[in-house]
């Protein structure tokens, strides 16, 4: 077994810095290691009093036993470091996922706790779903939407559990429609927009497939002036009518939200996918930035976790 004496002082290192620049920025979710040093290939983000360690699938083979006691290790050095009771210490097995996996129950049995970012609050699960409810990768994100949401009506698509809402409507959208076809996330999106005082009748919440809801919304003739799009990168659900492959479908997604935007709107779209290429050939639009380099916060040592694009009408 590796001396996990390498991973500690590491950890320890990163925990001195990232502390202190997350307290001078009233951040109290970050992330603190991202597969730092080969020989330990996991992620640990810092929850306030709460930590989430997750390991990503490198294929390699080892006795049960022996993984256990390296797991095992993992957390005592998290917990050591942190100061951080193990119960604390929340890990999970990240294997290779397509889509909506990554928001799938892992069996255990989690237990709902309230976060704070950006002035707001979140319900956030770090053992019950293989996601948290809040993609920390996302937080520089969620601020430029509040920047930009004073009187716009705001359409949050692929929406999870509407954190970019939640931050729009502090930034005063006058109104919002949230799309997501889960139950389970709909139902967590309310419970975030309630902790934060929203009005629901402002801030609607519309369980839809994004492709249906996008055809009926141009029919109807629906205007939006800021629109988020962050779709999985592959979806074969069975509630949805048809598979939804992230590099194949951009496009005709984008295009669609192009029709909804008024004259100044603006949209913007992120992916998570490593291979992902934007085809602005076929985009209905001249207006197009990419903004990676603004949305990937700076306690992310991978600069690649997302790409985010700002595209205009």
């Amino acid at each position: 077994m590796t001396d996990i004496s390498i991973f500690s002082n590491r950890l320890t290192k990163n925990f001195r810095h990232w502390s202190k620049w997350a307290k001078r920025r009233s951040i109290g979710c970050y992330r603190l290691y991202d597969r730092d040093v080969p020989e330990f290939p996991v992620a640990l983000d810092l929850y306030e009093q709460r930590a989430h360690l997750q390991e990503f699938d490198t294929g390699w083979q080892t006795e049960e036993a022996e993984y256990a006691n390296w797991v095992e290790s993992l957390r005592r050095a998290a917990s050591e470091v942190l100061e951080l009771p193990l119960s604390a210490i929340a890990f999970k097995q990240r294997r290779r996922q397509r889509g909506l996996a990554q928001y799938e129950k892992t069996g255990a049995q989690g237990e709902d706790f309230i976060v704070r970012e950006g002035g707001h609050r979140f319900i956030v699960n770090l053992e019950e779903y293989l996601d948290t409810g809040l993609f920390l990768d996302h937080r520089n994100t969620r601020r430029m939407v509040q920047e930009r949401a004073t009187g716009k009506r705001f359409l949050n698509l692929f929406a999870y559990t509407g954190s970019f809402t939640v931050y729009a409507a502090a930034g005063g959208a006058v109104r919002s429609t949230t799309v997501d076809l889960s139950n389970t996330y709909q139902d967590w999106s309310k419970r975030n927009f309630e902790l934060n005082g929203m009005d629901l009748e402002r801030h609607e919440l519309v369980r839809a497939d994004v492709f249906a809801f996008l055809a009926d919304a141009v029919k109807r003739g629906e205007r939006y002036d800021l629109i988020v799009m962050d779709p999985p990168s592959f979806s074969n659900s069975k509630k949805m009518t048809g598979v939804l492959d992230v590099q194949r479908d951009h496009a005709p997604l984008i295009n669609q939200c192009l029709k909804l935007l008024t004259a100044s709107g603006e949209l913007f779209f992120s992916t998570n996918l490593r291979s992902f290429q934007l085809d602005e050939a076929v985009l209905a639009t001249r207006s197009v930035k990419e903004i990676s380099g603004q949305t990937v916060p700076e306690d992310f040592r991978n600069r690649k976790i997302h790409r985010c694009w700002l595209i205009g009408g």
